[in-house]
């Protein structure tokens, strides 16, 4: 049996987070502000509300070292995070009672639950447990996690005060701006790294200390994954740029019309051969 949320024949009102904020202002009062974030790309960034129970995008893109005096943007696309609540949840209850959530028992044993702001993503489980993704800043995490708790709460059941979030997983893209030779970078560091081009177009580099992993493309973009911080990130960062600097592509083919001895280039050879024959 399946139930989906929506508009259910009962009296009382859906669990939703519209007025969350009204709900937590008595407690705000004794919480400190938030610190504020700065770095470089103004378009992306913006400074951490004061308010703490407002999404906020700061924190979604961090700085990282590149070993010669400059700075590379880091940008975070999702972080996986884990809590317990402490108490034993009925789903099909909460199901039944809230909005913008999905429980098919047959098919996969948790509710699926989303927000909007922040944009989340919560697998709860009915032993209390939540898998929480699809945010981009710990900020955010802190909050989605606290909204999530105040739903249970107004469901019926009675939630740990002060759960405690825990960080498995944080995802970031950064794009170096230069091509790499694959080739060269897996014979090198044969003990590190894979490259199996015939199954997957992107060399897998296994840093050990901090432990994360790089997904490496010809294009100079790179995936990481596996970190438990932030800080980590920037870290194996500064430490792989070095190594991608030295396996930078040099001569790179060009499209121009002529080749580097002045003639026309072969596809423009080609294709002036198609027009002839035509």
């Amino acid at each position: 049996m399946s139930a989906k949320a929506g508009n259910e024949d009962s009296s009382e009102e859906p669990a939703t987070t519209e007025n969350f904020e009204s709900a937590v202002t008595a407690k705000q009062g004794s919480a400190d502000s938030c610190t504020d974030l700065v770095t470089t790309d103004k378009s992306q960034l913006s400074r951490v509300p004061q308010n703490h129970y407002e999404p906020s995008a700061a924190g979604s893109v961090i700085e990282a070292e590149d070993g010669f005096g400059g700075t590379i943007l880091i940008r975070i696309q999702n972080i996986a995070s884990t809590t317990n609540f402490g108490c034993r949840l009925d789903l099909k209850k909460i199901a039944l009672k809230c909005r913008n959530t999905e429980f098919n028992p047959r098919r996969f044993g948790a509710v699926i639950m989303r927000l909007r702001e922040p944009r989340a993503t919560a697998l709860i489980f009915s032993s209390g447990k939540l898998c929480v993704t699809g945010l981009r800043s710990l900020h955010n995490v802190h909050l989605a996690c606290k909204k999530f708790h105040y739903i249970i709460e107004r469901v019926g059941f009675q939630p740990t005060p002060n759960c405690e979030m825990k960080v498995q997983n944080v995802v970031g893209t950064v794009d170096v701006g230069f091509p790499i030779r694959l080739e060269g970078l897996v014979y090198a560091h044969s003990a590190f790294a894979s490259y199996e081009p015939e199954l997957f177009p992107g060399l897998i580099y296994r840093l050990l200390n901090p432990r994360v992993v790089f997904l490496i493309f010809v294009s100079g973009k790179l995936v990481i994954t596996g970190a438990k911080k932030e800080s980590d990130l920037s870290v194996a960062l500064t430490k792989l740029f070095p190594v991608l600097v030295e396996f930078k592509k040099e001569h790179v083919a060009s499209f121009d019309a002529t080749d580097a001895t002045g003639q026309p280039s072969i596809s423009d050879t080609i294709s002036s051969k198609k027009v002839e024959e035509v």
